[in-house]
């Protein structure tokens, strides 16, 4: 007779039953608690999914839900999407929140369920068209220029494909002429999903999502590891770092570039730190050979390599993530510090170091460029985005700010003018910064990934353009260094604000009295639910319980914070 094959119940009550019985340091009622949060932060991102149906960035033509009677029906609706939408976000934030109370508490949740937790939250998101912005549209039509073999450094969409070709439709109307910004391995990428799907809009854009998992899955890799180097909790670093609703929201739901760029850098940045570990110190000659381990059978030679083909990885991994996106090759010249620091911080060993990882560096752009077909063309369109007056950025805020008061004083409006010197004191300021961070690194005073994620924060706050997606430039790696209440604190809070309030359009264009009444009944509907699951879900802190519901003994404890306090 066959053997019964298991029921998805019984999957899911032994999935339940493992996080009790299986390496949690969680009592019963806590697991509880946290699979009603996993539960509810999940049900806000299918909310976002259904509301994406009418409130996403669809394209303009290929849409698969055209025509489809339940599928269309939110488009028809758009007010009730974005509703949908906007509670959706709302919820899986403050799932966040609660989750925070088995990340940061004295008994941690495992690393187990935080992966399933962020698993169960991503997947709804994984099939929803794109949401809060429009960019993936670029990136197609990008890569379809590249394929037709055009210079996509030169020419934007509408005039190497044709205002009629199906991704210059869906393209926003700013970008329609412009160059592409990104690196030729982005565009590499891109190409060869346009050579597998064509013109298939859906194809191409579900494509670029996996590519946005890969770097999501990289991330999830590298955190940990790298918040262990720090002597950070690694559950506590996933929760504020990969675990954060702006993945969920612009990386996942979003698709945007941002997730290959993080993932490439923090792995090569914990690759290369792993292998400079290992190395002896001040040495700059051939201090990458650590001196002979005696293996059986002659295995000493590889070993001997192993450091040296580590720092050559970890540099590739990196400078690829910088093409890409520029902004992550900062993390090459923190690893070159920490290896002129492992060797003594002299002026010779700067010198060494520098020249090895830049060399490193070089190389790598240059066969990206040579093997790609398109060259360097992309460091000359940097700045395509700065035609964007973003009020997240505090020089294009203040730059805006002037102008108006020279309209209100008579003066004129002189915002332009302004605007240029208000963004190089900015630039300014981010290379005096982290010539310093990059100094003490060298001194040995700095963590490298503290002085990473210090240096993007930096980047991040002082550049001329300033999107949502770009605060995960510095909130993961300094999710896995920074431990002071002060800065998970800020965090939290500068999740919230952007993350709820910052995307009203949510890639479409909706009427003023739309986002009100969105907004409106949202706050209603979070009211009810909060009514309803106030004694379910751990919207208090929970007690520590000294003794076990079920055994009577003492709750298993994790292992106390030992580790010095970030500076």
């Amino acid at each position: 007779m066959a053997a019964r094959r298991p029921s998805l119940s019984t999957a899911v009550e032994r999935w339940h039953a493992d996080e009790v019985t299986v390496g949690s340091p969680l009592i019963a009622s806590e697991v509880a608690f946290l699979r009603r949060t996993r539960v509810f932060g999940a049900t806000g991102t299918v909310l976002m999914a259904i509301g994406a149906l009418g409130a996403g960035a669809r394209p303009v033509v290929q849409d698969p839900t055209f025509g489809v009677r339940l599928l269309n029906l939110p488009s028809r609706i758009q007010t009730v999407s974005l509703t949908m939408t906007t509670t959706g976000a709302v919820v899986m934030a403050l799932a966040w929140l609660m989750l925070g109370r088995f990340a940061l508490g004295s008994r941690r949740m495992s690393r187990s369920q935080l992966d399933r937790t962020l698993l169960l939250w991503a997947l709804p998101l994984l099939i929803a068209p794109p949401m809060y912005s429009k960019d993936v549209y670029s990136y197609l039509a990008q890569s379809q220029i590249a394929r037709l073999g055009l210079d996509p450094y030169r020419v934007g969409p509408a005039p190497g494909l044709g205002l009629d070709h199906v991704f210059t439709l869906s393209v926003p109307s700013l970008w329609r002429d412009t160059p592409a910004p990104y690196g030729p391995l982005f565009l590499w990428i891109g190409r060869g999903i346009s050579e597998m799907t064509g013109d298939n809009i859906v194809a191409a854009v579900l494509c670029h999502r996996l590519v946005v998992l890969f770097g999501v899955g990289l991330i999830v890799w590298a955190t940990p590891r790298l918040a262990r180097r720090c002597g950070v909790a690694e559950v506590s670093a996933l929760w504020l770092g990969p675990c954060n609703p702006l993945l969920f929201m612009h990386l996942v739901a979003g698709i945007h570039n941002e997730a290959l760029m993080l993932g490439l850098m923090l792995t090569g940045t914990e690759i290369a730190l792993r292998a400079i570990s290992r190395t002896r110190d001040n040495h700059p000659a051939g201090a990458l050979l650590p001196r002979p381990l005696h293996w059986p059978h002659g295995r000493t030679d590889w070993v001997r390599w192993m450091p040296l083909a580590m720092l050559v990885a970890g540099t590739v991994l990196i400078t690829m993530s910088s093409q890409v996106k520029l902004p992550s090759l900062l993390a090459v010249g923190f690893v070159a510090m920490a290896l002129a620091c492992k060797w003594g911080g002299s002026l010779r060993a700067f010198v060494a170091a520098s020249g090895l990882v830049t060399a490193i560096a070089a190389a790598v752009t240059a066969l990206i460029g040579w093997a790609s077909g398109l060259g360097f063309g992309w460091l000359f369109t940097l700045g395509t985005a700065n035609v964007v007056r973003s009020w997240m950025s505090p020089p294009t805020l203040m730059a805006l700010g002037t102008g108006q008061v020279g309209n209100l004083l008579g003066l004129g409006d002189h915002t332009t003018a302004v605007l240029g010197l208000t963004r190089a004191m900015g630039v300014i300021i981010i290379a005096i910064l982290v010539s310093w961070l990059l100094l003490a690194v060298l001194r040995g005073r700095l963590h490298p990934v503290g002085g990473l994620g210090v240096a993007l924060g930096a980047t991040v706050l002082l550049f001329p353009v300033v999107q949502p997606w770009y605060l995960l430039w510095a909130i993961i790696p300094l999710a896995t260094w920074a431990t002071r209440p002060g800065f998970r604190g800020t965090t939290i809070a500068i999740t919230l604000i952007v993350g709820i309030f910052g995307p009203t359009a949510n890639g479409d264009r909706f009427a003023l009295f739309q986002i009100l009444d969105a907004t409106i009944a949202s706050t209603f509907i979070i009211l009810i639910l909060i009514a309803i699951t106030r004694t379910r879900l751990p919207w208090r802190p929970l007690q520590d319980a000294n003794v076990s519901e079920e055994s009577g003994s003492p709750p298993p404890v994790a292992k106390s914070d030992a580790y010095a306090e970030s500076p």
